[in-house]
């Protein structure tokens, strides 16, 4: 083989490494976290979830689902300030912004909210005013 073609071959060969999906890639669809459920038949004050482990760049999807049981208005006010929100979805409403102060369920329903990380760091969720009786956990972003 000609040295013009061995060179061609080499730099197809590294152009195809380049085109593999990189870790973050936004093009792909988002992972789904599991859901976090807010009260259950055992007491009004539970949350199926109080950790997430989170990597930047990578999309995300996290549905937050209220049982009515109490009015639950989900905070985390430095997570939300360190995220890119692609959207929130809610029934059939679909809502485009670029940041989310509080998710408020005054009865039973939910959301899903669709992000993708931004910032390292250890992010406290919460439900406001319900946080002495156990209602917050922590997002933890890498």
């Amino acid at each position: 083989m000609s040295r013009l073609k061995t060179c061609l071959v080499g730099s197809l060969l590294s152009l195809s490494a380049m085109t593999t999906h990189a870790a973050g890639d936004l093009t792909t669809r988002p992972e789904a976290l599991p859901d976090l459920v807010l009260g259950s038949e055992v007491t009004d004050y539970a949350m199926s979830q109080t950790r997430y482990e989170l990597e930047t760049g990578q999309a995300y999807r996290l549905k937050v689902v209220s049982s009515g049981l109490k009015e639950y208005a989900m905070q985390a006010p430095e997570f939300f300030t360190s995220i890119f929100l692609r959207k929130v979805e809610a029934g059939d409403i679909e809502i485009k912004a670029t940041t989310l102060t509080e998710l408020e369920f005054e009865q039973a329903g939910e959301a899903e909210i669709y992000f993708v990380p931004i910032k390292p760091g250890d992010y406290r969720f919460f439900m406001k005013g319900l946080e002495g009786k156990g209602m917050e956990g922590v997002f933890s972003v890498r």
